[in-house]
């Protein structure tokens, strides 16, 4: 595609390139390419590598640490049901994460050359090559940041035997909707409720990108209104 005369050579590797559409990135980027093969991101393998994650790597790692924060809560003091219910509320909370994140930051809109670029990286690319399988769920060096953020942040409004709890509930959530989502992509589901969110996810890829921001679930898109027509049609019938 020609925008502001700058020609995406998908021969090529992308991430250096994107910057250069401008205004034109937008419209460029929520024009799929449905291919399994995903693209090249650097010429160099080294930060090529890095882009690339297995699904099954999510749960490996973060289950793990998922535990060992309820281990801790429970060593604290706290009860099972005490600690269950401070999970759900993490989980709770991660929906709302989930929600606000795609909703406000992957979508956001970018015309300068370092915005595209960064756009691209964190979101852009997924919807220009949504079925690439190695770029469906967040490499964990990325998660890893964004935890120690939330984990401090939690430090401040939670009290300190209940916050291991609480970010574990949130960790759960994440791995949940990143196994999902991936589930969602390459998944043949067989029962009603996953049929209908896979129908939901992939209506945001291809029919209307600016609303179904929800992944694991349409919660927050009823609450503050970007359901997808389609499913408010549903509801009424």
């Amino acid at each position: 595609m020609v925008a502001q005369g700058f020609t995406v050579d998908l021969s090529k590797p992308l991430v250096f390139q994107v910057g250069h559409l401008g205004e034109s990135y937008q419209e460029w980027v929520h024009q799929p390419i449905v291919t399994k093969e995903g693209p090249r991101f650097f010429a160099s393998d080294f930060w090529e590598f890095l882009t690339q994650t297995v699904w099954w790597v999510i749960p490996v790692i973060w289950l793990p640490v998922v535990f060992w924060c309820i281990f801790t809560c429970i060593l604290m003091g706290h009860t099972l049901p005490q600690v269950s219910l401070l999970v759900a509320s993490g989980i709770f909370i991660w929906t709302l994460l989930e929600y606000t994140l795609h909703r406000f930051l992957f979508h956001i809109e970018t015309k300068s050359y370092w915005g595209n670029t960064m756009h691209y990286l964190l979101h852009g690319c997924h919807h220009k090559h949504p079925m690439d399988a190695l770029r469906l769920v967040f490499p964990p060096a990325g998660t890893a940041v964004l935890s120690l953020l939330f984990w401090n942040l939690l430090k401040l409004v939670a009290t300190p035997s209940t916050t291991p709890a609480l970010f574990g509930g949130i960790l759960l959530g994440y791995v949940m909707y990143d196994v999902t989502h991936y589930y969602l992509h390459h998944g043949k589901p067989s029962t009603e409720v996953p049929r209908k969110l896979k129908k939901y996810h992939l209506n945001h890829h291809f029919r209307i990108q600016n609303k179904g921001f929800g992944i694991t679930s349409s919660l927050w898109d009823k609450v503050f209104g970007t359901l997808l027509p389609s499913i408010t049609a549903q509801k009424k019938t």
